[in-house]
């Protein structure tokens, strides 16, 4: 019988198993319409993964391509997905592109699209809309408060989960994304005169002993009513899908979010959707997701995923930047806030399928044309995520521990004191060069005196504990890489080169000290 993957949170650590086994997926995002091709996976797709190093990707179904008529279900994509990713020993992470989109419901089947009556659109007024730049999106998106629509994607939902527990025999897929970046765009609500109606009546009683409040959304939550409001809908339409596809195969599931951030107004970013602010509100209403997780392309990577793995939420990173600054940002995210998976978006594109991303759809997005500058990521992306599966064997046991510490330079910083059992470390980092990583690694105390260090781009000096007088020196110094779970020394570092200095390439070293007295 297989086992299904499921999340644990121990130790105030949310770990993914495979198989039995604790699993951090090294991988990436394919573009959005990649997987909709079998033809397209088979000739371009699977061949630029296998240099990568990846042990996961993410990857989409739609419901217009499963259910093309209402009732009647094709799912060869799927099985072609998961058969093809099995041979290749990759891991799935499937999105389930259906009512929402970035905010917009593109990907319902034509049935749905053109029976506007039955499956209705939200609705802005002039006065609302909060950003020009993204235009009044609401006639595109289908509102969450619309029944209709939400049982019918959880019915599309609920069979394409049955269907991959009966041929997902080896259990290749590991979690499912709800939507994508759900929220509402242009507004800061739906206004329909459905939605205005319920605007208008009492916060449902989960709602109103949850925040300790009373009356209806404005009375409740004041100006920022239009976003829980919309927030208490959309995490109970998911509520209602995710649910119905649990009941049939018991996988991990999770909402990801396209982050608040500037012009900072919900309508702006996507009213109502997962961010961290409303995470109280999405726990309320969608219990049976696992987690939130973070759309992550602004510059400050270190603070988003210090928030989303906070507060008992397992980190996990559906989407980032594919530019070479991944080839470090990946140290910090699995060694120092334990993500369960890391994946730079279009990821293909690093070896054999280039995609010119459109300036201005970026822009409108927030998003700056570097994100996605494959220059140098096909050189060091790969050398990081084989250098990280080789050690897993260290990292996992010793992560929350303290014995395990990741660091990432953020454009601004020099370096870092990072403290550990009898010494401190001071870590430099190195320059930025155009096409090449900057600083981001890793230190594992194996024990007081022994340690690897490992990542790109800086040096690494050992000290002693502030105010003791104590004189720190290395022993031996190697250059190395694990090779089935053993150490293989490389050069011994001695006389000019007797020192910790990590090169772009992303690198391992081994050093143990030993520390007396000054005299």
């Amino acid at each position: 019988m297989k086992k299904l993957s499921e999340v644990r949170v121990e130790n105030g650590i949310g770990t993914l198993y495979v198989d039995g086994k604790p699993f951090i997926g090294l991988g990436g995002e394919l573009h959005n319409s990649s997987a909709s091709s079998t033809e397209y996976m088979r000739e371009k797709i699977w061949p630029a993964l296998r240099p990568l190093h990846v042990n996961s990707i993410v990857a989409t179904v739609s419901w217009e391509q499963i259910e093309p008529e209402e009732g009647v279900f094709d799912f060869q994509i799927v099985d072609d997905l998961i058969a093809d990713a099995t041979k290749e020993g990759i891991k799935l992470t499937i999105i389930w592109f259906a009512l929402w989109k970035n905010g917009i419901s593109s990907y319902v089947p034509e049935w749905v699209k053109l029976d506007r009556k039955t499956y209705w659109p939200c609705v802005s007024l002039n006065a609302t809309k909060v950003s020009t730049r993204f235009g009044d999106n609401a006639h595109r998106t289908i509102s969450p408060l619309c029944k209709a629509a939400v049982e019918a994607d959880a019915r599309a939902f609920r069979a394409l989960m049955k269907h991959i527990d009966e041929v997902d025999t080896e259990g290749t897929v590991i979690m499912m994304q709800i939507e994508n970046e759900i929220g509402l765009i242009g507004s800061p609500r739906d206004y329909s005169d459905f939605a205005n109606a319920r605007f208008a009546e009492p916060v449902p009683d989960a709602v109103a002993k949850e925040y300790g409040v009373s009356g209806n959304w404005r009375e409740a939550f004041g100006t920022d009513a239009e976003e829980y409001f919309m927030a208490w809908y959309y995490s109970t339409a998911v509520e209602t899908i995710a649910s119905a596809g649990q009941a049939e195969h018991n996988i991990p599931m999770y909402a990801n979010a396209w982050l608040q951030q500037y012009p900072d107004r919900p309508g702006a970013y996507p009213s109502g959707g997962p961010i961290m602010k409303m995470r109280r509100m999405w726990r309320l209403g969608a219990p049976t997701l696992c987690m939130l997780a973070p759309d992550i392309y602004v510059p400050y990577f270190e603070k988003v995923i210090a928030e989303y793995s906070s507060d008992g939420n397992p980190l996990f990173i559906p989407e980032t930047q594919t530019n070479v600054r991944s080839a470090a940002t990946v140290f910090l995210a699995v060694c120092e806030y334990n993500t369960m998976g890391f994946n730079p978006f279009g990821i293909e594109s690093v070896f054999g399928v280039k995609r010119e991303m459109d300036s201005g759809f970026l822009m409108s997005l927030n998003i700056n044309m570097s994100a996605f500058s494959n220059e140098g990521s096909e050189v060091y992306l790969p050398k990081s995520y084989e250098l990280l599966h080789s050690m897993m064997d260290l990292i996992i046991p010793a992560r929350g521990t303290g014995k395990l510490r990741g660091f990432f330079n953020g454009d601004t910083d020099t370096g870092k004191l990072i403290p550990f059992s009898k010494y401190d470390v001071h870590v430099t980092y190195g320059g930025q060069m155009q096409g090449k990583p900057p600083a981001g690694g890793a230190i594992l105390e194996v024990s007081e005196d022994e340690f690897y260090v490992f990542g790109t781009n800086f040096r690494a000096e050992f000290v002693p504990k502030n105010n003791e007088m104590l004189t720190v020196e290395p022993i031996r110094i190697e250059e190395g890489k694990f090779v089935d779970g053993k150490w293989v020394r490389g050069r011994i570092l001695n006389g000019d080169e007797r020192r910790v200095s990590i090169p772009f390439m992303p690198s391992i070293i081994r050093i143990k000290l030993q520390s007396y007295e000054t005299c």
